[in-house]
Parts: structure tokens; C-alpha cells; sequence
């Protein structure tokens, strides 16, 4: 058997399998490069991703003679070493879905056997002049050569994702510098939601104003990983006893609304994750001996419907409805939020815009002008009213101490004063970022890929935050340059 051919082979299937375990898991599922809490664990992975680069390429067509055969040794054992911390690694930081432990189990068995034959082959080697002797294997060496390219890229994307954590936590902590107050003294709160991209800033602000938090999830290891076990983690609202005294509601939940076409399984689906869980809490509230004092209920600008492209009027929060799909289930959403007003509970409804920050949907909305390759969707005229992450934070608070003067109710507006057409966002983006952005994406293509849905994109509204303005919310980042600057 030719041992040394084999272990090419079981490479070759460890760079199918890294290359699965890299698009499938760090970017799509755990979405690594965004999350502060993974810089260790990108730090090895590209370290690791180099040293891989340097093996593909290396042995695709290279036998490594001599002293390059103790180089070879050396490099398995820091490979080992470097697998062995990430498990530890993970392990502390992040709890791991069971396909990505079962990838990572099945990727250190195949290297264990691979590292173990080309052991084999080095003590032969090692015997023999040094030198990196030419011995190709056809398409495999060609194969393993594109792997060695494709994990290199991936190690230098994740070195980029770790300078980028690096600046933003240095940015984090000026922001910090800014307490937020939500309340004048401690506070029990429930909040839904509270894992999505929103909610992770919600309650680490919650828990820095010296706030108990319970969080509702479907996930309670996974929330209790992400917020180091300071809150307390339930997966149905029974677990809450009748004399749970919690003062604060803040209601995020719902499933991502952007993503998978609107079929009527997929309505459904976003039915069921907004309006019934908020009709759970409404329940929940109605046995409750000690009510809360107020719920704060997520909405969307979805709620006004698309705004005719040309026409410049501002919606505000008094503006109609439409009879459309993403109108009527905002609509249905913020009646059975407002339920809860029967209980004696204030019910703010909080209609966000399209919310800017490192997880969500700028990431995605800056890909095709980072690569130079973005532009107008559709026939760009149609308005963005979108809102910095920050201010949403800092709005929930400023409602939450008006709460205490028994002054929420209704609707708010959660979007920054300066509405944008979106050829203007894609010219903004494009000089913060320095790249062009003059190519378009036709609203028909947009409409062929995400059918109903392709409104939220092609579509919009110029909505005002008319209310949070007239309560004396100043927004941090009242303009959009500023905004993508800050991130």
C-alpha cells in the first residue's frame, strides 16, 4: 500500500470537510466573525488555517527530505497542540451545535490518521539529503493545491475578523463610558428574544445597570453560555410562578423575517413566533399576582407598508396601515402586545427600523460594496429609515425610566431622524468603506429570488421617530455617515 498516496487522499477529504465545517458552521450558523466572545477562538483557527495552507500546498507534489522532514514533524505537533486548546476553547466560550461536534469529531479522526502516516513517511524521509524533492499526483496534487489556496483565505479572513473584534471592542468601551439607566432602582426584567442581535445588547446593558434578568428561550444552555450564566434561563413561561414579581417586560422575540420565501407555512411560522408568544406573555400577565409595570413590545415599519416611490411624506406613528402581508402581521403583533393594557400594565410598542450594527442585516448589505460590486437595489429612490443598534438600547431605556411616570403608551418609532434613499445608503457605504458602488440590482431579480418578501428591500417607508423626539430623545447617531463609521 502506498501510504503516503493514501494520506493525500484522507487530506483531500479533510479540506472538503474543513471547507464545510468553515462555510456551514463559523460563517452561516454561528456567524464566528461577528462575536466578540470567538476572537481566541478565530485567533487559533487562523493560526491554525496557515498552517494547513502550508501542508496542502507543501505535500501536494513535494516530498520533504532531511532536515525538512523534522520541519514536517514540528509542524504536526503544533497542529496537534493548537486542535487540542481550540476544544478547550469552544468548550468555555460557546455551546456547540450537534452537527459542528460531530464535524470537528469526525475532522480530528481523519487528521489523526493522515498526521499519523506522513509520521511514517518522515522517519524514512528524515534519513534521506534534505532537499523538497518534486513528486506530483495529478489532479490530486492540483486538489490539494486549491485547498492550501482556500484555507489560507480562510485563515486571513479570520486574522481580519480578529483586527476588526479588536477595534470594536476598543469601541465598545468608549460606548460604555455612556451608562444607560433604566430604571432608578434595581429591577426584575423578562425579556424575550434576548439571544437574537438586539436582545445580546439589551441585557448586557440590563445586567451593567444592576438589573435582574430572566430570559425566555428556546435554548436555555445556549443563553446561559452566551450571558456566562448572570441570567436566569426558562423555556416556557410555566416555569414562572404566579408570584413571580417582575417588573419589566421587554418582548424581542420572533423569528428572522428576512431569509426564507413568505409561503403560507412560512407566515405561519412568523405568526406563531410574534403574535402568539406575545399572546403567552399577555396570559402569563393576566395570572400574575404582582403585573409588571410595563411591557415593551417589539414592532416593525413594516407596520405602515410600502410608501409609493417619489413621495417624500413622512410616516409618523399616527400614519395608517396597509392590507398587506408584513402591515397585517405587525398590526395583529402590536394588538396582542396591547392586551396587556387591560391588566393595568403600560404597553409601549416599539416599531423598529432597520437596525444597523455588527450582526443583522448591514453585514449582508455591505458584502457586494465591500467585494466593489454593489450599487442601487431596484431603482434605488425608495427610502431606508433605519436606526444605529446603540439608540435602539439607549430608546428601550429612555422608555423604561419614563415608564416610572406612567407615560408609555402607544406606538414609537424607533428609526434615526435621517430617512435615506437607497442609492444614497449604497453611495454613503461606499465611500466609508473607499470602494465603488455604482452597480445595480434590478427589483425583478430581487422579486425572482425572495418573491412577497423582496418589498422590504425594493420597497420602503420614510418613517419619523416623531414621538421619541418630542419625549427628548436625543439620538447618538442621528445620521447615516456617522452610523457606518461607528461600525
Amino acid at each position: 500500500m502506498n501510504t503516503h498516496l493514501l494520506a493525500l487522499q484522507l487530506m483531500a477529504a479533510q479540506g472538503c470537510l474543513g471547507a464545510f465545517d468553515t462555510i456551514y458552521h463559523h460563517e452561516i450558523t454561528e456567524a464566528l466573525p461577528q462575536k466578540a466572545s470567538a476572537r481566541l477562538e478565530l485567533t487559533i483557527h487562523a493560526t491554525r488555517a496557515l498552517i494547513y495552507s502550508l501542508l496542502f500546498v507543501g505535500l501536494a507534489a513535494w516530498e520533504w527530505h532531511g532536515a525538512w522532514a523534522w520541519v514536517l514533524v514540528i509542524v504536526f505537533g503544533v497542529e496537534i497542540v493548537l486542535t487540542l486548546w481550540d476544544f478547550v476553547v469552544e468548550d468555555k466560550t460557546r455551546l456547540l451545535p450537534a452537527t459542528e461536534r460531530v464535524t470537528h469529531t469526525v475532522l480530528a479522526i481523519n487528521a489523526g490518521a493522515f498526521i499519523a502516516l506522513l509520521a511514517l513517511n518522515s522517519s524514512e524521509w528524515a534519513s534521506l539529503p534534505t532537499a523538497l524533492v518534486w513528486q506530483p499526483y495529478g489532479w490530486l496534487s492540483v486538489f490539494l493545491a486549491l485547498c492550501g489556496v482556500g484555507v489560507g483565505l480562510s485563515g486571513l479572513r479570520d486574522a481580519y475578523a480578529v483586527w476588526q473584534l479588536g477595534r470594536r471592542k476598543v469601541q465598545e468601551k468608549q460606548e460604555q463610558e455612556e451608562h444607560l439607566r433604566f430604571a432608578a432602582v434595581p429591577q426584575s426584567v423578562l425579556v424575550t428574544g434576548a439571544t437574537g442581535f438586539i436582545g445580546q445588547q439589551l441585557v448586557s446593558a440590563l445586567l451593567a445597570d444592576g438589573h435582574a434578568v430572566t430570559v425566555l428561550t428556546r435554548q436555555p444552555k445556549q443563553a446561559a453560555w452566551t450571558f456566562d450564566g448572570q441570567v436566569r434561563c426558562i423555556q416556557s413561561l410555566n416555569e414562572l410562578s404566579d408570584a413571580q414579581r417582575i417588573d419589566m417586560v421587554v418582548n424581542l422575540a420572533g423569528a428572522r423575517i428576512v431569509g426564507k420565501r413568505w409561503t403560507d407555512a412560512r407566515k405561519a411560522a412568523l405568526r406563531r413566533s410574534r403574535v402568539a408568544l406575545t399572546q403567552e406573555l399577555v396570559a402569563w400577565i393576566a395570572r400574575a399576582q404582582h403585573k409588571p409595570r410595563v411591557l415593551l413590545s417589539a414592532s416593525a415599519i413594516g407596520y405602515y407598508g410600502v410608501q409609493p416611490q417619489g413621495d417624500a411624506t413622512e410616516l409618523a406613528e399616527d400614519s395608517a396601515p396597509q392590507a398587506i402581508f408584513m402591515s397585517q402581521l405587525c398590526q395583529e403583533w402590536e394588538a396582542a402586545a396591547r392586551q396587556a393594557e387591560r391588566y393595568g400594565v403600560q404597553v409601549g410598542c416599539m416599531r423598529f427600523g432597520l437596525v444597523f450594527g455588527h450582526q443583522g442585516s448591514l453585514p449582508q448589505m455591505l458584502l457586494p460594496i465591500r467585494f466593489g460590486a454593489g450599487g442601487p437595489l431596484g431603482s434605488g429612490k425608495q427610502w431606508i429609515s433605519w436606526v444605529h443598534v446603540r439608540d435602539v438600547i439607549r430608546g428601550i431605556a429612555h422608555l423604561a425610566r419614563r415608564s416610572e411616570e406612567q407615560a408609555v403608551s402607544g406606538a414609537y418609532n424607533f428609526c434615526a431622524p435621517e430617512a435615506i434613499a437607497q442609492r444614497r445608503f449604497a453611495q454613503v457605504a461606499g465611500a466609508v468603506l473607499h470602494r465603488p458602488s455604482f452597480m445595480p440590482t434590478p427589483a425583478f431579480l430581487m422579486r425572482a429570488l425572495l418573491g412577497e418578501q423582496a418589498d422590504l428591500l425594493v420597497e420602503g417607508q420614510r418613517v419619523a421617530p416623531r414621538r421619541l423626539l418630542a419625549d427628548g430623545f436625543a439620538f447618538r447617531y442621528p445620521q447615516l455617515e456617522g452610523a457606518l463609521r461607528s461600525l
